[in-house]
């Protein structure tokens, strides 16, 4: 066969082709577990800046180590309970959100469904920051819908069950100077002390429009909205107050009856 013919060209290129989708592939295969591991400590970089520890501490003194004093818990949603039959390892939430057998997902009421789906998960993590046995953070994953993405973070309460001491987001694709804010340090400052329920019980915690009226009655339970965001602003808002009035309020009337310390 000449080297110049048009059989001999497609051949080349067609051994090169082969020989590239191998490399690619096996290279793909061998970053697998790098890869998987990076977004691991990613997600447990995002978990500890919720609950208050600050990037220079995480990166002082490492991921892995710090994360030795939180404990993962898989729940049941409904019950509060642990969900022991279920491998915690390798249950996707993402997925499990979806199920439309509802096996592994819950419908939500209609007049519940402010934070933007029809059902979620059944089963999720939970986190619990101790120190010598007793409990002083608990850190919940959260998400909702915004403008133009579904926001996922974390929100972190103190040992009351009631202060938040931290918030994140670590996926999100709101637009950038605007809804992106939502990554502003300056602005999750704001949520630090702010109560979830009033002395009522009632869960209060929102973001308002504009700034907080310093000195109001529900000041204690609001957080400055976003400006040039009202839609972003309102989804976090919503989402906060799903999850922690709905969401996990099973799992945290239950956490608060157990002895701590």
């Amino acid at each position: 066969m000449r080297r110049d013919s048009t059989l001999a060209t497609i051949m080349t290129a067609l051994v090169l082709c082969i020989v590239c989708s191998v490399i690619v592939s096996a290279s793909a295969v061998g970053l697998r577990s790098l890869q998987d591991e990076n977004k691991r400590k990613f997600r447990q970089k995002n978990i500890l800046e919720a609950a208050g520890y600050s990037a220079e501490q995480i990166q002082r003194e490492g991921v892995t180590k710090l994360f030795e004093n939180i404990e993962t818990r898989l729940i049941n949603f409904q019950t509060g309970d642990p969900a022991e039959k279920i491998d915690a390892g390798n249950f996707d939430q993402r997925v499990a959100a979806k199920d439309p057998t509802f096996t592994n997902s819950i419908a939500i009421p209609a007049d519940k469904q402010t934070f933007g789906f029809s059902q979620h998960e059944r089963y999720g993590r939970v986190y619990l920051m101790k120190q010598d046995g007793e409990l002083k953070k608990v850190i919940l994953p959260i998400y909702g819908k915004g403008l133009w993405s579904t926001l996922y973070g974390f929100i972190s309460l103190e040992s009351d069950l009631n202060t938040v001491s931290g918030i994140t987001f670590y996926e999100h694709k709101e637009t950038p100077g605007l809804g992106g804010e939502v990554d502003n340090p300056d602005w999750k400052a704001l949520w630090v002390n702010k109560y979830v329920q009033n002395s009522d019980g009632e869960v209060k915690l929102e973001i308002v429009k504009g700034k907080v009226v310093q000195g109001s009655t529900d000041a204690d339970h609001q957080i400055d909205g976003l400006s040039g965001a009202t839609i972003t602003s309102q989804g976090v808002s919503n989402a906060v107050r799903y999850w922690l009035n709905d969401g996990y309020r099973p799992f945290l009337d239950k956490l608060g009856s157990e002895p701590h310390g």
